[in-house]
Order: structure tokens, then C-alpha cells, then sequence
């Protein structure tokens, strides 16, 4: 008996652990699996809520609106110091918070989800994460000119890397919670279930791996449930009356406005690139500390705000005059000019939030501009005007963050319009590949570019930046290893690489030298101490396990 009931044991116990790895190196092709992805849909959509009931609460508070989606017709009344000071005191807050929670006072968003998704087995800062998630709260309640669907994404980002942690699982499973608590977030911010997952596997993940897709569905639907309990069955956008295209001579019209949009995203992007840049400078000659970038930001946002309240916030107000044609067209033209001077300053300020909302609200003004004319020109040939600002919203957006799929689903989920895909679908793919000429495939990739983190060419590229020189080559010790005079020869002639140094530069100089090893050094008071060699095979061997790693996890 005491043997039988042993033998059970062991079953069982052996039967849990079996599980327990599958669930840990296997999940997301486990039907198991879901249920965590459901928990994780389900904390990411509750933490996305919360985040904008909290920002909707303060700016209740700080302008004493009591409709947050009207914010700039409120703050047209407020007295000019309001408006002038709001944003600047909200700066001062933000720089003190990332003084102490981020060791470079940069706010954590999209683009690092990206990169912990890629280089880091789904995993991202914590502590600078929590920082960044403070910041954005008080940059866009107090009148910052960005979106919250950046600092939701990164909030559900740590909620996947605490569950990827506490489980330790391997990369591709951080990977899958990651895409997972991301399509919950979007799905729960916007209402867009479709979009939500989509996002997921094209923007984060950046590939459509079949085991990944049905958790990120069970996600991204927890999210949507969570937006419609506290929201309801709604659209963030409602238009007027139809939105069809009139008459098959009109399409052309939208390749044109695509090739508009790309232009304009492109104007966009690098008009925030050129503003840091600029703050950068400017900082840097006036020896300012880092903590008071915001607070100037946010005092030249305050400052334009007197004369455009329109730019406060996320501008969903804006957005929705564009898309229901209550704006003229020297108002569509001047509003998204100055718009995108604010979100230039808000970003380069290191003030907090994201890029999407700025881009939908830069959009319509872009299409409405542009259909405010092509209707004037030929209006015998032309459908409503305000379907050129739907087309617009979605090509700008789509352009900026590189994902034309789950950007045009996301505007027929913010609108409820499906009638119209040909038309936006036209726009937005000519905008797209324009834009990605003109940028490193998407704001978030260009952005990590001048980090010197190269994402954009794939992973045969930046696969190279995860392998370590000192963790392939072979120590003198070990057998097989390179002659030792052999090595101090090739130093005396300056042919070395640092232990430090990852493949990325390695490779490189086999190619050009041509030798079968290369001596592996640490500069010590700068001079080079032999710490082994490595092995052209070896780096070589080290970068085909990581590609053949990544294709099956891509094609699985």
C-alpha cells in the first residue's frame, strides 16, 4: 500500500512538472496557456483603463472641464496664466520624476517594448517603467501634446515581464505574454479588439507566428470586454451621414493623398528628430540639468496653448471636428501645423506620452485640408469631403508607426465605418511606403536607430549585437585553443578585439583580414591584456543557432 501510494505520488508530481515546463517553453501552443493570457488581457485591460481614468480625473481637476473630450473649448475661457502655467508646472513634476526614476531622464515607451521584445526575452525596465507611467499621467493631464496609447503600451509591457519573471519562461514565451498584455492594452484603450492583436504581432512582436496568435486573441478580447463594461458598446469617433466613395474616377484622388500623408508623417517624424536634437544642443551649451528640460517644454507648450488650446492633450476634440467636416479649410491647414510643432516640443521635451494620437488628430487635419480641395476642384466627381480626413488619419498613422494593417483596422474600429476601406486602404499604403524611405521604417525603429540599436533590417542584423565577444571565444585554457604567440604577434600589429565587443563588430574584421582567429583582449590603463581568442567558426556557429532560433519561433 505505502509503495502504491508512492508510486501515485510520482505520477503525480511528475505529471505537474511536465506541465509546469510545458506551460514555462511551450505555452502559447498550449491550450492551458490561455488561461494565463486571459489573466494578463485581463490585468493589462483593468491597468489601460485605470490610466486613462486617471488622467481624465486630473484634468477635470486642474481645468475644470467636466467633459475631458471637449478640453480645448474649456480652456478657450480659462484665463491666460492657466493656460500658460498648467503645462509648465506639469513639466516641473515630470522632470523631477524621471530625475529620480531613470538614470537618463528618457520616458519608456513603445519603441522600448520593441526592443525588450527583440534583445531582452520580452522583458522591460521596471522601475524607469513606473517613472515613465507617472510622467506621461502628468504630461497629458496638464496639457502635453501626445497620446496615452505609448505609456499603455509600455504599463502592460511590465505587467508581462513580472508574469514572464515570477514563471521564469524562455524568451519565446516572454516574448508571447509581451504580445499578449500589449493587445490587451490597445484593445481596452480604443476599443478595437482587431486592432489590438494585430498591433501586437506587427508593431512589437513584428511577425505573425501562428502559436502566438490565438493567446493574443483570448488578450486583446479581455481588454475590449473591460473597455465596453466601463465604456460601453461605443466609438471613440462618430461621422456624419455616408462616407462612400461617390465614383470610381475619385480613387485616384487617394493615391495622391497618400503620397500627401507620407509627406506630411515623414515632415512629422522628423521634425520631432530635429527638436530633440535642437533641445539636445541647447541643454548641453547652457549646462542645464536635465530635470528642467520638461518644465521648458511645457512652458512653450503653455505659451501656444494662449493662442491654439487646440493642441492640449491628447485632441480628440480636434480630431472629431476634422472627421465631421466642422472645420474650414485654413483652420484644418493651421491647426495641424501647429500640432505638429507641439508634439515636436512635448517629445523632444521628454515630457511623456505617445505618437499615435498626435498622428490620427495630424491626419484628419491633413485629409480634411486635402478634401476641403479636391472637392472645390472637381466636385461633380467627389464624395464628402470628411471621407478625405478618415483616409487621412489612418495613411499619417499608418506611416508613422509602420504598421498599415492594424492601423486601418484600427480606424474602422474608431469610427464603426467599414464602407470606406477601399479608399483608406488606398492612401494608406501609398503613404506607407513613402514614409519608409524617408525614416528607418517607423518612428519607433528610427527612434531606436539613434540609440545605435538596429532593429529595422531584421534579425540578421541585430542578432550579431546579442553575442558577447567574451562569451564565444575560447580561453587559453581551453582545448583546442589559439597559440599564445600567435595571439601577441597579431596584438603587437593592432589585429585584436576588445572581450567588451559584441559579433556585431567582430565579423567585420574577419572579413577584412581575413585570419581564422582573432585575439581577445581588456585594456588595462590602455593597454591590451590576452584574454583568449575568437574563432571565426565559432562566431559563425553562434550566429546561425541564434537565426535558426528566430526562424523557427517566427514560422511556428
Amino acid at each position: 500500500m505505502p509503495s502504491l501510494l508512492r508510486h501515485h505520488v510520482h505520477g503525480f508530481t511528475s505529471a505537474f512538472g511536465r506541465g509546469w515546463d510545458m506551460v514555462r517553453h511551450k505555452g502559447p501552443g498550449q491550450v492551458q496557456f490561455w488561461f494565463i493570457a486571459l489573466g494578463i488581457g485581463i490585468a493589462s485591460g483593468l491597468a489601460a483603463i485605470a490610466f486613462r481614468g486617471a488622467i481624465e480625473g486630473l484634468q477635470t481637476f486642474l481645468y475644470g472641464t467636466p467633459d475631458v473630450n471637449r478640453l480645448h473649448s474649456f480652456a478657450e475661457h480659462l484665463h491666460w496664466a492657466w493656460v500658460l502655467l498648467i503645462p509648465a508646472a506639469g513639466g516641473v513634476v515630470v522632470g523631477i520624476i524621471l530625475h529620480i526614476g531613470t538614470p537618463d531622464g528618457r520616458v519608456r515607451a513603445v519603441a522600448d517594448v520593441i526592443e525588450g521584445a527583440a534583445l531582452n526575452d520580452g522583458r522591460v525596465e521596471k522601475k524607469a517603467g513606473i517613472a515613465s507611467a507617472l510622467s506621461s499621467w502628468i504630461t497629458l493631464s496638464t496639457g502635453g501634446s501626445s497620446g496615452r496609447e505609448g505609456p499603455v503600451v509600455h504599463i502592460a509591457a511590465m505587467i508581462a515581464s513580472w508574469v514572464a519573471n515570477t514563471l521564469k519562461v524562455d524568451g519565446i514565451t516572454g516574448r508571447d505574454l509581451l504580445g499578449c498584455a500589449v493587445a490587451a492594452a490597445v484593445s481596452a484603450s480604443f476599443n478595437a479588439p482587431i486592432a489590438g492583436a494585430l498591433f501586437a504581432l506587427e508593431v512589437i512582436l513584428r511577425h505573425f507566428a501562428l502559436h502566438a496568435f490565438a493567446p493574443i486573441v483570448v488578450a486583446s478580447a479581455a481588454g475590449t470586454v473591460i473597455n465596453r463594461l466601463v465604456y460601453g458598446d461605443v466609438t471613440e469617433f462618430i461621422l456624419p451621414g455616408t462616407t462612400t466613395v461617390e465614383f470610381y474616377l475619385e480613387l485616384p484622388a487617394f493615391f495622391i493623398l497618400g503620397l500627401v500623408c507620407g509627406l506630411v508623417s515623414i515632415i512629422m517624424m522628423r521634425a520631432i528628430f530635429f527638436a530633440d536634437d535642437v533641445e539636445t544642443a541647447f541643454q548641453d551649451r547652457l549646462n542645464l540639468p536635465y530635470w528642467l528640460r520638461p518644465a521648458v517644454a511645457g512652458l512653450i507648450l503653455g505659451a501656444i496653448a494662449i493662442q491654439y488650446p487646440h493642441i492640449i492633450g491628447v485632441g480628440y476634440e480636434t480630431t472629431s471636428r476634422a472627421l465631421t467636416g466642422d472645420l474650414l479649410l485654413h483652420e484644418a491647414f493651421v491647426f495641424a501645423v501647429i500640432k505638429v510643432a507641439a508634439v515636436s516640443i512635448t517629445i523632444a521635451g521628454r515630457m511623456g506620452g505617445g505618437i499615435f494620437s498626435p498622428s490620427l488628430m495630424v491626419g484628419a487635419l491633413t485629409g480634411l485640408t486635402f478634401g476641403h480641395i479636391a472637392t472645390g476642384l472637381f466636385p461633380d466627381v467627389s464624395s464628402a469631403f470628411t471621407l478625405y480626413a478618415l483616409a487621412g488619419m489612418g495613411a499619417v498613422a499608418a506611416a508613422v508607426l509602420g504598421a498599415p494593417i492594424s492601423t486601418t483596422l484600427i480606424v474602422f474600429e474608431l469610427t464603426g465605418d467599414w464602407q470606406t476601406g477601399l479608399a483608406v486602404m488606398i492612401s494608406v499604403s501609398m503613404s506607407t511606403a513613402l514614409a519608409a524611405r524617408g525614416v528607418d521604417r517607423s518612428f519607433f525603429l528610427t527612434q531606436l536607430r539613434r540609440r545605435n540599436v538596429h532593429l529595422a533590417a531584421g534579425p540578421q542584423a541585430y542578432l550579431l549585437t546579442m553575442f558577447r565577444v567574451q562569451g564565444v571565444m575560447r580561453k587559453p585554457t581551453d582545448d583546442n585553443a589559439a597559440d599564445e604567440e600567435a595571439c601577441l604577434r597579431m596584438i603587437e600589429q593592432g589585429l585584436y578585439v576588445q572581450a567588451t565587443a559584441t559579433l556585431e563588430v567582430a565579423l567585420p574584421l574577419f572579413e577584412k583580414s581575413g585570419v581564422a582567429f582573432l585575439p581577445v583582449v581588456l585594456l588595462k590603463d590602455g593597454a591590451p591584456v590576452l584574454q583568449g581568442a575568437l574563432f571565426h567558426v565559432d562566431a559563425l556557429k553562434a550566429y546561425n543557432r541564434a537565426l535558426a532560433a528566430t526562424a523557427e519561433e517566427e514560422h511556428s
